[in-house]
């Protein structure tokens, strides 16, 4: 039996007053015929302050990975997908992006990475002064890409974490690693913090108007103590409704679905019209709803015809 397809589109809805104005004028057609279609499988429900965002949950499910709150480990799973280590299975990896803290008058926020413009050859210079802090904790650090690396070390087994996309521009005294301020992790905040302060690296970035790597984030934390069991083909998760969600472009965002009802759930709407299994995933900050291909009884198809379910009547669950 082919794999079925599972779409996920994070970031499908938002609580925002600006995102309910931006939801009214959406047409999506192909989206509301494949709801009339396919059988509501799982609600997801989390809260709002969870580390792990709910189509991180569904994800991890898919996978057959850990999807306890915050401990999914996503950094450890790649690696072990990419063989690029003998003991992907049994040491604990995680995640680290430099980034930038937006110091506020009574909190701090985390800003996009990306606008740091980081390159190969600056972040490998950045990691070359931060790696002997963190091997003082055991946690060994391996270059990956500019914002993103990859840790090794004990210290980040079952450590609870949240992705950079749950943080972002958001206040980080919630979503900080380690229980107590006492934890390893805590006290390296505070000894990059003020080992980047003055800098070199940093005087240069700010001559060229740059903003001051000035902490750093970690995430998808934990060991993969044996490989997860097959599950098939992995879904797609297309972030670009997310993409938008997080700059607060909700122009772009509407764009983003007008494209999405267009391609991808056209596809997939044609691949359900056509007998096949599908499946389909919304998420927003609160909740996700996965719908599937089933078989329905004669009352089901006859509710569905008089009473068909639109976006428009879920949206307000995500």
């Amino acid at each position: 039996m082919p794999d079925t397809p599972h779409l996920i589109l994070p970031s499908a809805a938002h609580p925002g007053d600006a995102c309910r104005q931006a939801l009214q004028a959406l047409r999506l057609p192909h989206l509301d015929a494949l709801l009339q279609r396919l059988s509501l499988q799982d609600n997801t429900q989390t809260p709002e302050d969870a580390l792990s965002a709910p189509h991180e949950r569904v994800l991890a499910r898919a996978l057959g990975l850990p999807e306890d709150d915050g401990r999914t480990p996503w950094a450890a799973w790649e690696v072990y997908l990419r063989g690029r280590t003998p003991d992907a299975l049994h040491s604990a990896w995680a995640w680290i992006t430099p980034c930038h803290w937006q110091v506020r008058t009574d909190h701090v926020t985390l800003a996009d990475p990306a606008a740091l413009q980081l390159d190969e050859a600056a972040a490998r210079a950045l990691l070359e002064v931060l790696a002997p802090w963190f091997a003082q904790d055991g946690i060994t650090l391996h270059y990956d890409r500019p914002t993103r690396w990859l840790a090794q070390g004990e210290v980040l087994a079952g450590l609870a974490t949240a992705s950079v996309e749950r943080v972002l521009h958001r206040d980080v005294s919630h979503w900080l690693p380690g229980e107590h301020k006492a934890h390893p992790l805590r006290r390296l905040h505070s000894e990059m913090q003020m080992l980047l302060y003055t800098h070199p690296l940093n005087d240069a970035r700010e001559a060229q108007g740059l903003p001051p790597v000035n902490a750093f984030w970690v995430h998808g934390a934990g060991r993969l103590d044996a490989p997860p069991p097959a599950t098939g083909a992995a879904p797609q998760v297309d972030t670009t409704l997310q993409d938008a969600a997080l700059r607060e472009d909700w122009p772009a965002w509407a764009a983003a679905w007008q494209a999405l009802d267009a391609g991808p759930l056209a596809r997939l709407h044609a691949q359900a019209t056509q007998g096949q299994a599908v499946r389909l995933t919304l998420c927003g900050e609160r909740g996700a709803l996965t719908w599937h291909t089933a078989p329905r009884s004669l009352g089901q198809k006859l509710q569905s015809f008089l009473r068909p379910q639109r976006f428009a009547d879920v949206r307000e669950q995500l």
